[in-house]
């Protein structure tokens, strides 16, 4: 602290012109911070207040998750419409209400369109405040699942166009962060094993193969789910492929599929997302005082075992969110402490100011405390996304099949109807 308090007095004076004026409006500026500081408590703090909503969604109860959380919006600051607009799309998704849930998240996407568009006077103000006072955006990662979770839904709903465009949104957006905005983000594998799924129940094989492929490649522990990519390697005549893979997995049946048989394909959204919590980073000479949030795991995620009739598969991970998110919130770091050092400086000349007018050092230093006792990480974020993405697939002779999701402490059964040569997609919430 002491490194910056040296700032303070050393940073450039208000003008003294108007020496009433200039002390009016920089203690106006103190007096309206420290109310902020105030502000930030349990009162303002999203995660806090949404807590019952949580609860009642993690134990199934979606609509009493949706009643909270439609009563929080009533009074939620703007700051935070953006997740309550995630949060209720997740739980409508959950819940299997399939249309509404596509509408929450298409207002959530456009929300968030609006949001990028940086506000100069928001900017400013949080660089006197925190971060918690800005209006929630939204992660990279979570701009990513809004189409992940739209194309489920949309799977669910037999709407197989409409699911690829989300595939492709997701995709698109991924290349665009990681070529023109050098972000160090990958593929997500799930986004692209769905777009396999899709393509292939569409008979497009071609393109079934390519995005099965590119899932092995960015998860090659797929296990039996390479199965797939195995028969259309050699239905679609990649000899080289189809030698490669079957010598890498000799063991993984993959017999053409039979006119009477259908294939279900059950996407469990597996445990809780990791949860932002404070820490300190060191930036240049600003010692401990810079607070940055991080992910910290909510759990280990159990493996998830689903069984139709007489099968059984062990759910395999095909993407994990703890680590996509960390890797996410790593490279906003850097731009993060240097913000945060930015508001340091920036509260220290105010601090300087009141000083300099004042003729009191004491009171320059007391101002300085109050502002950056604001300086509080924002630890917001969509707490309602799964930890993992697992999927376990099946061949079944067609027609109404039982389906038994088994997660510690919670087996679920689900009724679908599998049509010949068709790939059908359940998706399942497990906690």
């Amino acid at each position: 602290m002491a490194n910056l308090l040296d700032i303070a007095s050393q940073a450039p004076r208000v003008p003294a012109a108007s020496p009433a004026g200039g002390l009016w409006g920089l203690l106006f500026i103190v007096a309206m911070s420290a109310l902020g500081v105030l502000g930030t408590g349990c009162a303002s703090d999203y995660v806090a207040r949404t807590a019952s909503a949580r609860s009642a969604y993690q134990s199934s109860d979606y609509q009493r998750a949706l009643s909270e959380l439609d009563g929080e919006q009533k009074e939620a600051p703007e700051r935070d419409q953006l997740l309550l607009l995630l949060d209720k799309g997740m739980v409508l998704h959950a819940a299997g209400q399939w249309e509404e849930s596509t509408k929450v998240l298409a207002q959530a996407d456009d929300l968030m369109s609006q949001l990028d568009i940086t506000s100069v006077s928001e900017e400013a103000g949080v660089l006197l405040s925190n971060e918690r006072r800005r209006a929630y955006r939204g992660e990279d990662f979570e701009k990513l699942m809004i189409s992940v979770l739209q194309a489920l839904n949309y799977a669910e709903l037999n709407r197989d166009e409409d699911a690829l465009v989300e595939v492709r949104r997701v995709n698109e957006r991924l290349e665009k962060m990681i070529t023109e905005e050098k972000k160090p983000y990958e593929q997500l594998a799930i986004a692209r094993y769905l777009g396999g799924v899709l393509y292939e129940d569409q008979r497009e094989w071609d393109s079934a193969f390519i995005d099965y492929m590119k899932a092995y490649e960015l998860e090659p522990r797929l296990g039996g789910l390479v199965e797939p990519l195995l028969r259309l390697a050699k239905k679609t005549g990649r000899d080289d492929a189809y030698a490669t893979l079957s010598q890498k997995f000799p063991n993984v049946a993959h017999d053409a599929v039979g006119p009477g048989e259908g294939q279900l394909v059950v996407v469990v959204e597996a445990g809780l997302s990791p949860q932002k919590e404070r820490a300190s980073r060191d930036y240049g000479d600003s010692g401990d005082l810079i607070e940055v949030p991080v992910y910290r795991d909510r759990g280990g995620t159990p493996r998830v075992r689903v069984s139709v009739e007489n099968q059984a598969e062990q759910a395999v991970t095909v993407t994990s969110l703890s680590r996509v998110a960390q890797v996410h919130l790593n490279d906003r770091i850097g731009r993060m402490l240097a913000k945060q050092l930015a508001g340091a400086v920036a509260k220290a000349g105010v601090a300087a100011g009141v000083g300099a007018l004042t003729k009191s050092k004491e009171l320059g230093v007391l101002t300085f405390l109050i502002l950056n006792a604001g300086n509080q990480a924002d630890l917001r974020s969509w707490l309602s996304l799964p930890a993992e993405f697992q999927v376990a697939r099946f061949r079944l002779p067609p027609g109404k099949h039982t389906v038994q999701v088994d997660a510690p402490g919670r087996p679920t059964t689900h009724l679908v109807e599998v049509k010949p040569g068709r790939v059908e997609v359940l998706v399942v919430r497990s906690y």
